[in-house]
């Protein structure tokens, strides 16, 4: 048996083997001993001699939960299972390994968050070649419900799509550089997985990929001669899914190809910073947009809106389907809380019918796929003659697959088992002789009645009676009064204190076909239960359309129920890059915080409203809330929600962008101001006239003067060479005087009352230009010691009196309205004139002698010495 475990080990790697015996299953050596102590199993041994072998195991019926703990902290895990009947094996049990499990190739409710979706992706960086190609290939798959994507990209953009991914576990080759360079900025969260380089080579790829579409060639799926890289990405995920499930993977049918210019495009740092899908601090959905607007009653709908808040759309005519329908549920409430309601009653099809796929689907699963049919007519009909285009077709799309639901519910009972071998699947009558065997395995009363009868009529004994025990099975008992008349065909088998007992040949033949009928009829209904789950798995395409129907209602009423709830607006969306918010509010606090604390704001930003707002104000008054909530309702308004304003005309953004708050990456020898000057360069080399840019505090990580410089610099870049919607918060006061230069620049601050020694936030956008920011009254809310702060008043006090001009004005900035070209970038941050200078300006040196000129630089040179 121990060979047969090592061989199993050797064919799962570095996964923890989990080797089926009996009722149990057991880990050996190295195994063993990872999992006592993740698992908190006792450590054992087998063989206590010399060498014992460590072992720890667990009942076969905690598996899942088990699993659940292993792959939570960071483990692979194969399971070898005993394929044949230890009753009917001659010699050892066969096992086989059945599947591997790992974070990316999750199937089980157990192990799967209902909520979010759970991606194996794949990365195939350029193959090396002097074309100067930088083509890399991605693809990511959802073993759970059957979507596989696949994209070419540039090698830059890998770690965005990764973030906008979120994989669960990502495949890379065994030379590729390691998860945590910046070639490679994998996720925190994700498992890295290396796999042979041969694996990713277009060719194999292409035959993994057309042997299991069955296709000559992929072209009929969009997929171009240009897409070689992501083909060899979607290769390496298929081979993986293969070689650990070892099942049926017809539930990916397709391959779709992932074209990013269609949607909205959000780098992995700004997807942080806004806090789409998990928060910065925490990680957790928990606290995000994500979950805060999620009003979905079905598994199915919380993973599609999180994948169009990840996905925005950038097509206006898209955008308009989704709001016409979400504006239509918001105007009905009945329609929409009775759709809810029905929706509720459905389960998670799509994972249903990856188990079924997989062969993996329980009697339950079947009965959850019955429940869900049952549930479609009257969905059908609340959508049934609606206004939106979006609603009709949605309508026409959903199949009640009616004979698949008439045979389950002829089949099924109500309440089904978890285990299939069990029986107590099928209902009465579906099956004759699964009836048959069902009542004889009962004890057949209705023969054994019969049968006594019989026998007490042929023998004249009234009293006989045919009875049962687990000793002797069967048998007739007559009693000591009455059993000179017993025939001689009995077979005495007992005598007790008053009667004997026996059996005969014809009692002892029926009771073998009762013993027996139990078994063959689990083993029958098990078939029967096989053969329903066939009948599912061949209309699983048509279930699959349904099941996504299904989600997109559910996404879409919920996106009505959080604007009936909220008071959401239904926005205009325009082509032109241009934002009108009005009482905006963010969408996170708007809802977290208590009703009515909120202050909405306004945003306008376009031609006629300045595309540059530069956001000055004190610490706490709520500059980074406002920039991200003009993001967030951008964002909002793009996957087709309503948003949180009483009025909002928001022009189409391609990409967002968003650098907001400190952080670094040590890992990657990279500080906070790297990271920023990294973010920021990035931002100015890809965005687009029609990108909104949010930027907090660009500058900070460095001196003053360099700050200063950078901030200058980047708002005229983002003003003169992209011209696109910007909001620039800052403490630089001095960049406030850019509105004087820069034609497209407006200033904004946030107001504040000053009572006298408090400062009251307003949380309030106003126009014009703040002159402090209060960070000394901001230090003493946060507790600092009162004479660290006394302190901090009196030399700000002084810094204020040598830095501040007459007019209150920093002295870093220039008198007057200078030109832009000229003075203004090389004298910014020059040093005030010293009368020197003037002299040395004024001298005409082509009228000096030398000696003359030796001592006019002794007489400048003693002046410049009494000065200082």
């Amino acid at each position: 048996m121990m060979q047969q475990y090592l061989d199993a080990k050797n064919a799962c790697g570095d996964a923890l083997l989990l080797f089926r015996m009996g009722d149990f299953y057991e880990l050996f050596y190295d195994d063993a001993r990872a999992a006592a102590r993740v698992l908190g199993l006792t450590l054992t041994s087998r063989d206590k001699g010399e060498n014992p072998i460590p072992m720890a195991g667990f009942p076969y019926h905690q598996l899942e939960s088990y699993l659940a703990k292993l792959i939570a902290n960071g483990h692979r895990a194969a399971v070898c299972e005993q394929v044949e009947d230890p009753k009917l094996a001659k010699g050892l049990v066969k096992r086989e390994l059945t599947r591997v499990v790992s974070p990316g190739t999750l199937t089980d409710d157990a192990l799967l968050d209902p909520r979010e979706s759970n991606y194996l992706a794949a990365v195939a960086l350029p193959v090396r070649k002097n074309n100067g190609d930088s083509s890399a290939g991605i693809a990511w798959a959802e073993l759970s419900t059957g979507r596989f994507f696949a994209a070419t990209v540039q090698s830059a953009r890998i770690g965005d799509e990764l973030a906008r991914i979120s994989p669960a576990e990502c495949l890379l080759t065994e030379e590729d550089a390691p998860a945590s360079s910046p070639l490679f900025p994998v996720p925190s969260r994700t498992m890295v997985t290396r796999r042979p380089h041969w694996v990713f080579g277009l060719d194999t790829a292409q035959a993994t990929l057309q042997k299991h579409f069955q296709l000559a060639s992929l072209d009929g799926f969009g997929f171009t001669d240009s897409d070689s890289p992501a083909l060899r990405a979607a290769g390496a995920v298929l081979d993986y899914l293969c070689e650990t499930q070892k099942a049926s993977l017809a539930h990916i049918d397709r391959l779709t190809p992932y074209r990013g210019g269609e949607l909205l495009e959000i780098d992995e740092a700004s997807r942080r910073s806004l806090e789409i899908t998990r928060t910065i601090r925490t990680g957790d959905r928990e606290g995000s947009l994500l979950a805060v607007i999620d009003k979905t009653v079905t598994p199915m709908g919380a993973r599609l809106l999180a994948d169009w808040i990840s996905n925005p759309l950038t097509s206006i005519a898209a955008i308009q389907l989704r709001q016409s329908a979400v504006s239509e549920f918001a105007a009905d409430d009945k329609l929409r809380e009775e759709l809810r309601e029905q929706l509720r009653g459905v389960y998670d099809l799509e994972r249903l019918l990856s188990r079924v796929a997989t062969g993996r689907a329980s009697p339950r699963d079947l009965s959850f796929v019955c429940r869900t049919l049952a549930a479609l007519p009257k969905l059908k009909a609340k959508i049934t003659a609606r206004k939106s285009a979006l609603l009709s077709d949605l309508e026409t799309n959903l199949d009640l697959c009616p004979e698949i639901h008439v045979r389950l519910q002829s089949a099924l009972l109500e309440d089904c088992p978890l285990v299939a071998k069990d029986g107590g699947i099928l209902r009465g009558g579906y099956s004759g002789d699964l009836d048959r065997l069902r009542d004889l395995a009962a004890g057949g009363k209705e023969w054994i009645a019969r049968y006594q009868a019989e026998q007490a009529k042929a023998t004249g004994i009234t009293n006989l009676k045919v009875a049962y025990n687990k000793v002797f099975g069967y048998y007739i008992e007559i009693t000591n009064s009455q059993k000179d008349k017993t025939p001689a065909t009995y077979i005495r088998k007992q005598t007790t204190v008053n009667a004997e007992r026996y059996i005969t040949p014809e009692l002892k033949e029926y009771e073998e076909q009762v013993v027996t009928a139990d078994e063959r009829a689990k083993e029958l209904e098990y078939e029967l239960f096989l053969s329903l789950r066939a009948c599912v798995e061949r209309e699983a395409r048509r279930l699959q359309a349904t099941a996504a129907v299904l989600a997109q209602l559910d996404v879409l009423s919920a996106l009505a129920e959080l604007a009936r709830q909220r008071s959401y607006v239904c926005p205009t969306i325009v082509d032109q890059p241009i934002l009108k918010i009005v009482d905006g509010r963010h969408p996170v606090l708007d809802i977290r915080e208590s009703q009515g604390t909120f202050v909405p704001n306004d945003c306008l930003l376009g031609d006629e409203d300045g595309l540059v707002a530069l956001i000055t104000g004190p610490n706490m008054a709520g500059k980074s809330t406002y920039i991200r909530q003009v993001a967030l309702i951008t964002l909002l308004a793009q996957i087709g929600s309503h948003v949180p304003a009483r009025e909002a005309t928001i022009g189409i953004a391609d990409r967002i962008f968003a650098r907001v708050g400190a952080s670094d990456e040590l890992a990657r020898g990279q500080s906070t101001f790297m990271v920023e000057m990294t973010e920021t360069a990035r931002i100015l080399n890809t965005a687009t006239a029609r990108s909104l840019v949010i930027l907090d505090e660009i500058g900070r990580g460095t001196s003053t003067y360099d700050g200063i410089s950078l901030a200058w610099a980047i708002v005229e870049h983002l003003h003169d060479q992209l011209g696109c919607r910007t909001l620039f918060a800052t403490h630089y006061h001095e960049l406030t005087d850019l509105a004087q230069s820069l034609p497209n620049v407006r200033n904004l601050n946030v107001a504040v009352k000053e009572w006298e020694d408090h400062v009251v936030f307003l949380h309030r956008i106003v126009a014009g230009a703040a002159d402090k920011s209060y960070g000394i009254h901001v230090a003493r809310l946060a507790g600092v010691p009162k004479p660290v702060n006394e302190r901090a008043k009196q030399i700000l006090a002084r810094l204020e009196e040598e830095h501040l001009g007459e007019n209150g004005r920093p002295k870093l900035t220039l008198k007057g309205k200078p030109s832009r070209k000229g003075d203004l970038q090389l004298t910014l941050f020059a040093a005030p004139e010293h009368p020197v200078v003037d002299e040395l300006r004024q001298l005409k040196l082509d009228n000096l002698t030398p000696l003359e000129a030796l001592q006019q630089l002794a007489r400048l040179q003693s002046q410049v010495a009494a000065k200082s």
